[in-house]
């Protein structure tokens, strides 16, 4: 069953979310860039208000050119008590330079790879990712303004990547830039979650404040595809 990630910028944020339907609460600050980092203390906040009732993500931050931080950031956002860590980065023809950082990444917490899809990982990047010891893979955009996730990437080549990253045995996601009109068409595709900000956001700006009406919109529509 595919799940309604929300991404969160703190604890006012987490609590509309979750109020509103939200299955999966991610934390990141949009106003740092695709996958901006929050403070250890926010994260903190949010994982001891949730108690355990939907999983809690946090990224590392907009570092996927530096692999040496990889895992001294996983570990100091891991102490906070979240779920799982998301690290971004360009997978297509991962380096083994990469790889061992993720796998020394995955000492600390379950680790998610966010990838991008202006530079997609091939099948053979997400058996890599599989290898490293990593508990998922999704598909986001690092540019916000150049277009969605659908924009970029057909609807084969999307149902490829989920196919692909479940046989490795993988959790899978697909998020960037995603509207009212996406879910559909993605929900068809099977991931274990579907990842919004900016369609949840007044306005649509990824960097105002949720709106608990679109959290609900989003949610029912979700939900409606469930029993298609």
């Amino acid at each position: 069953m595919t799940a309604l990630l929300t991404s969160v910028r703190d604890l006012a944020e987490a609590e509309l979310a979750l109020g509103a339907g939200s299955e999966w609460l991610d934390l990141k600050e949009p106003r740092d860039g695709a996958l901006g980092r929050v403070a250890p203390e926010v994260a903190r906040d949010v994982v001891r208000w949730v108690a355990g009732r939907v999983p809690v993500s946090a990224t590392i931050g907009d570092c996927w050119d530096e692999p040496e931080c990889f895992a001294e950031r996983a570990a100091e956002m891991a102490a906070t008590g979240v779920s799982h860590v998301k690290i971004g980065l360009y997978a297509r023809d991962l380096t083994a330079k990469t790889g061992r950082a993720l796998a020394a990444a995955t000492a600390a917490c379950p680790i998610i790879a966010v990838c991008f899809a202006e530079e997609p990982p091939a099948a053979r990047d997400v058996a890599r990712l599989a290898a490293a010891g990593l508990r998922g893979v999704m598909l986001d955009t690092a540019e916000k303004q150049a277009g969605s996730l659908r924009s970029l990437l057909a609807e084969s080549a999307l149902r490829e990547f989920v196919t692909t990253a479940r046989g490795a045995g993988l959790l899978t996601g697909l998020a960037g830039s995603l509207s009212l009109a996406d879910v559909p068409p993605l929900l068809a595709l099977g991931p274990d979650y579907l990842g919004f900000r900016g369609a949840l956001c007044v306005g649509q700006a990824r960097e105002a404040m949720l709106s608990a009406d679109a959290v609900a919109a989003v949610k029912a529509a979700v939900a409606r595809g469930r029993q298609v």
